[in-house]
């Protein structure tokens, strides 16, 4: 369940809107399958071994440097910025935009505002003051604050009251000193409020346990399994094991335990993990999903802390668990922000949500996780911990680019969430599971309208979507095209699930392995696919059909204005009403 989190005076939740890095250390896991086509085929997932130094027994006591002498690091570029707002106008978590500017908010303390000096020592000072009844902190234009120390594993106090750092072209970095820790944490009741800063440099540390990524998409698909074996059965797909294949993990120390839920269980659990050491959280609302010490590399918002970002960069951090660049449990919001060249060891490179995340005319590009979602993991399949459920997530005119993973959901991953993007673009992706978009899995909930999935590859299925294990996708007035799989659904991929697209494209995408099929469409065991008013033309694949394949436990329905055409080398197989 997403986290239940009330705003900090009371009021009622808000609701949707009108619509260099180190080497990815997590073992693939894809047995026969990158023997036959690898990611090297399909454009490639870029190898980063910049490994950051071995941590020192202690803590750097060293006065924190600070250097304006110019930007360290390039912020990542902004989408739309200015005045375009997506037509949200009224309270924007307790501020409004007026004029293109944003006003009200934490910035009605404005008599309250504090200039804070280019010295990370008095940065820290002013926040410990403002935690006492909040207020505003004025940070010198073209500075870079760097912090070279940490408290319980956070490089600023854990904010806890109303507090808003204002900006201009200026820094808060982690200083590469060796000593690991994020740069942001807001604890509950916390509400922080960035504009006009770049957050860079926060690391965590690494886990100990490394987990093929196959096993664990075997929890919600046998399509790994399918692929290793593709070309040995006679029939397009091989037969699907009575339980999948569960491999005991790799671990770094010596006899580690397997992870928690490792082969899907019969019933979720009912409880969650204890709060972990260092987060700041507190054992009363142990209901609520819980971050571990090391999510969150560069900010880490607690259940029942928020925190808005505004024309903010989230960039270069590193997280050993989730969230490479966010892990939010609590309520997020970027604006005309970007989060880049970020990783995550496990889930959601650039961010993890298991709260209310709102992403308005912002990108999410080039981040790295090691499991799952290389851009956005909402939710993720427990492997230290039990699943952390999927949150409420919405992307309104944003861009999720360039972002990759060893496993499943190279731009997007949702787990047990809820997920929709309004007119926004998921492009140029890459997973060598599956889902080199996006992968959709565990009863999640999908919708696209006015989206484009675009350009995205995988080794294995679904080169722009991968809908599996129970899950409902949406997708209206959208277009899924020039994407590529290794294997089965160059477009989609669906298996044991439910997807509906009505008055949208499916176009040019490609199954390319020597045993592919499906190019545009892939329905497998026992999914439903509806067309409605939809094009699915000019696909290809290596093995017929080149437009839409059903297997035969499968179901796929087109009404009389959808048109299947131009595909090859043929239409369909198994699909009624579709001339092959």
């Amino acid at each position: 369940m997403s986290n239940d989190v009330t705003t900090s005076d009371g009021g009622p939740d808000p609701g949707p809107p009108h619509r260099g890095r180190r080497k990815l250390w997590v073992a693939a896991g894809v047995a026969g399958l990158t023997g036959v086509v690898g990611l090297a085929a399909l454009g490639g997932v870029a190898a980063r071994d910049d490994k950051p130094a071995d941590r020192p027994d202690a803590q750097s006591n060293s006065r924190q440097s600070v250097s304006d002498a110019g930007p360290a690091e390039a912020p990542a570029g902004k989408a739309d910025a200015g005045a375009d707002t997506g037509g949200h106008d009224g309270e924007r978590s307790g501020g409004q935009w007026s004029g293109g500017e944003w006003k009200g908010g934490a910035d009605e303390h404005e008599g309250r505002a504090k200039d804070v000096p280019c010295d990370s020592d008095k940065l820290i000072q002013a926040i410990v003051h403002a935690n006492d009844d909040g207020g505003v902190l004025n940070l010198a234009k073209g500075c870079t604050y760097r912090l070279t120390r940490s408290d319980d594993g956070n490089g600023l106090p854990v904010i806890s009251e109303r507090i808003t750092l204002k900006g201009h072209d200026t820094k808060i970095v982690r200083e590469g000193t060796g000593e690991y820790f994020r740069v942001f944490n807001v604890g509950r009741g916390g509400h922080l409020t960035l504009k006009g800063l770049t957050v860079a440099g926060g690391q965590t540390l690494d886990s100990a346990m490394v987990v093929p990524a196959a096993t664990v998409w075997s929890r919600f698909s046998s399509s790994a399994a399918d692929t290793a074996a593709a070309g040995k059965p006679t029939t397009p797909t091989a037969a699907k094991p009575a339980t999948p294949t569960v491999a005991k993990p790799v671990a770094a120390a010596a006899k580690a335990s397997p992870p928690a839920g490792a082969g899907k269980p019969a019933a979720k659990p009912a409880a969650k993990p204890a709060t972990a050491t260092g987060t700041g959280t507190r054992a009363d609302v142990g209901v609520l999903e819980q971050p571990q010490p090391n999510d969150g590399g560069g900010i880490l918002v607690q259940p029942g802390g928020a925190a808005d970002l505004v024309e903010t960069h989230v960039v270069k951090n590193q997280s050993g668990g989730s969230g490479g660049g966010i892990a939010n449990f609590g309520r997020t919001r970027l604006s005309d922000s970007s989060v880049a060249d970020n990783t995550a060891f496990y889930y959601g490179g650039g961010i993890l949500n298991a709260g209310v995340l709102q992403v308005d005319t912002s990108k999410i590009r080039d981040n790295e996780a090691g499991i799952g979602g290389g851009g956005v993991a909402n939710g993720a399949p427990g492997i230290l911990r039990e699943d952390v459920e999927g949150g409420s997530a919405w992307f309104y005119k944003s861009e999720i680019s360039g972002n990759n993973t060893v496993g499943f959901g190279g731009g997007l991953l949702d787990v047990e969430g809820t997920t929709t993007a309004t007119y926004s673009e998921v492009t140029g992706n890459q997973a060598l599971l599956a889902g080199g978009g996006i992968a959709a899995a565990d009863e999640s909930q999908l919708s696209l309208e006015h989206a484009v999935v675009a350009g995205n590859a995988t080794a294995g299925v679904g080169g722009g979507l991968a809908v599996v294990d129970d899950s409902t996708a949406t997708i209206e007035h959208s277009k899924i095209k020039d994407n590529k799989a290794g294997f089965f659904g160059g477009g989609l991929f669906n298996e044991d699930s439910t997807v509906v697209l009505r008055n949208s494209e499916v176009v040019g995408n490609r199954a390319v392995g020597p045993f592919a099929r499906g190019g545009g469409i892939y329905n497998d065991d026992e999914g439903v696919v509806r067309l409605d008013r939809t094009t699915v033309a000019h696909n290809a694949a290596t093995r017929a059909p080149g437009g839409i394949f059903n297997d035969a436990a499968g179901t796929v329905e087109l009404d009389d204005e959808s048109v299947v055409k131009g595909n090859r080398p043929t239409n369909c197989t198994n699909v009624p009403d579709c001339f092959a």
